[in-house]
């Protein structure tokens, strides 16, 4: 099979854990040099084993999207590596608060969504011509769930925002699109603050809903990032493509 990704610069922000870091070892399987940002990036044995896998094809960048210098550093590394062809912007964060709660929903907004439009913005003069970029949406987006309205608020805002951007940039040669997962089994949800018993109970009742009666593997949402960010998506544009066990048809 045509491998497009072999030798092509793909940035991932989020590879620390979960589908960036999913998302990663499937590119770099694909032949693909990968730029990878996380907050942190040493002492990490998942993104170790990465990396003496791949020495010549897995870059690591720390920084942190919600900062304007962390970002400018990973621009500047990009155009030393001469341009980016996907970016896949896959940091993100959720946490428990009341709907009405301003400060939760700027911190969230901070990460899922400024933080991810702000690294196309970065990196848009250094994208490559026929350039994919994938951003992360949440079925919460389409669903309501007590506690994350902060979460589910920020990330349909995103996917609204998206929309246009597909339209603005499409001619510049750019496609931009988004995947959006339902529950997966990620670091996320231990960042909730749930005791144990609450994630377990939790677990079972969106269990419940998902057809094959279980949480996604972050590598199956990965697989259709890269499939979204590749040739073979090459007539969509400024869709979100749900991804989520059949959530959202219960």
């Amino acid at each position: 099979m045509d491998n497009e990704f072999a030798d092509r610069l793909v940035v991932v922000t989020g590879v620390s854990s979960g589908i960036g870091l999913a998302l990663t070892a499937q590119l770099l399987q694909q032949g693909a040099r990968v730029l990878g940002m996380a907050r942190h990036v040493l002492d990490l044995p998942a993104l170790q084993a990465l990396q003496q896998s791949y020495p010549q094809q897995l870059l690591l960048q720390a920084g942190d999207v919600t900062s304007s210098a962390d970002l400018q550093a990973l621009r500047q590394r990009v155009a030393q590596l001469g341009g980016v062809d996907y970016l896949a912007a896959c940091a993100g964060c959720a946490e428990l608060a009341g709907s009405l709660d301003q400060t939760a929903f700027e911190r969230q907004w901070a990460v899922n969504g400024a933080g991810a439009l702000n690294t196309l913005a970065v990196l848009r003069d250094v994208l490559g011509s026929n350039s994919s970029v994938v951003f992360l949406g949440s079925f919460l987006s389409q669903a309501s769930f007590p506690g994350l309205a902060a979460h589910s608020a920020g990330k349909a805002a995103l996917i609204a925002q998206v929309r246009t951007l597909a339209v603005e940039f499409a001619a510049l040669g750019v496609r931009i699109n988004l995947v959006s997962p339902g529950p997966t089994a990620t670091a996320l949800w231990d960042g909730l603050g749930l005791a144990e018993s609450e994630l377990q109970q939790l677990a079972e009742q969106l269990g419940r809903r998902l057809l094959p009666g279980h949480f996604l593997e972050a590598a199956a949402v990965a697989r259709v990032i890269a499939f979204q960010l590749s040739q073979g998506a090459r007539g969509v544009y400024g869709q979100d493509w749900v991804v989520d066990n059949g959530y959202s048809l219960s």
